[in-house]
């Protein structure tokens, strides 16, 4: 940039490199040309200054706004969703919450591609009986020490998805925004967080942990519509949706405890949830005005 700078600023300015020095005899100064020549040489100046300027005007010329036509760009995506279980997940759980991370790519046809995951997280668990044979005739879990245990049950789990999907430029302000349809396939993996405060439990620590904690994981899929909204002036970027995940686990424990059973069979772990979160676009913006 600090080469285009020089060279335009000695073309568009006079060339006055050197001081003024007289002509030998029988030789003629730059002034002191025809107007046929000086029209000339202003000409090939003129045509040297668009030779260079030219790939740059062009370049900015290239770059189009977002309000006015579809421009490839990426979105980071930070959200949050409130998720129901369904299928073999609503025997273990019920609601759950889930923050959620990505990033995609869309390009001017609108066509998009990228990664996201999400934490999912909650203290809903209704799994029957699931310390049944770690509590007293009395309905308590008890220490080492034989004091009175606080045991708290929770769910825990993550997903990564990659996905793939369509912009549709429709409700919204510009070519960029509108309703967004995506498809991915991933991974997904919960289990049962059991969690003693201020006291050791050995029954369901360490190694014994493993009998209680029901962890599956397995292949998924997602589906998501919604809509993204991206703002003329990157302030007010959103977007909002409904979404069905659709996990086909295993469980990772080989034994129960307190059912004393194997663990045998394929799972539909199926999480639906309304989700809504913040997005960053980046990407370029046209210069309106040229600059160096």
């Amino acid at each position: 940039m600090v080469l285009i700078g020089v060279l335009v600023s000695m073309l568009a300015g006079p060339w006055e490199t050197a001081p003024k020095i007289e002509p030998a005899p029988g030789r003629s100064s730059l002034a002191g040309r025809s107007p046929g020549q000086r029209t000339t040489f202003a000409a090939m100046r003129a045509l040297l200054m668009a030779l260079v300027l030219a790939p740059l005007l062009s370049r900015a010329q290239e770059l189009k706004s977002i309000h006015e036509a579809p421009i490839p760009l990426v979105s980071v995506q930070v959200g949050y969703a409130h998720q129901w279980p369904g299928g073999d997940l609503s025997t273990r759980f019920r609601d759950n919450s889930n923050i959620g991370i990505g990033a995609w790519r869309k390009g001017e046809r609108n066509w998009l591609f990228g990664i996201e995951g999400g934490f999912i997280f909650g203290n809903k668990v209704i799994e029957p009986g699931i310390l049944s044979n770690v509590v007293n005739s009395a309905g308590q879990i008890v220490d080492k020490d034989g004091i009175m245990a606080d045991v708290f049950l929770f769910q825990r789990g993550w997903t990564a998805f990659a996905v793939a999907g369509k912009l549709l430029p429709v409700l919204g302000p510009n070519p960029n925004s509108g309703l967004i349809l995506k498809a991915g396939a991933g991974f997904m993996r919960h289990k049962i967080r059991v969690q003693s405060q201020k006291n050791e439990v050995p029954q369901i620590e360490g190694d014994y942990l493993e009998g209680y904690d029901r962890l599956c994981a397995g292949p998924a899929a997602l589906a998501y519509a919604g809509y993204q909204h991206f703002g003329k002036r990157r302030f007010l970027n959103y977007h909002v949706g409904l979404e069905l995940m659709a996990g086909f686990t295993e469980p990772l424990r080989a034994y129960n405890f307190d059912t004393e059973q194997y663990n045998t069979g394929g799972r539909l772990d199926l999480l639906t949830g309304i989700r809504a979160g913040l997005s960053l676009p980046i990407y370029r913006k046209p210069d309106e005005s040229f600059r160096y």
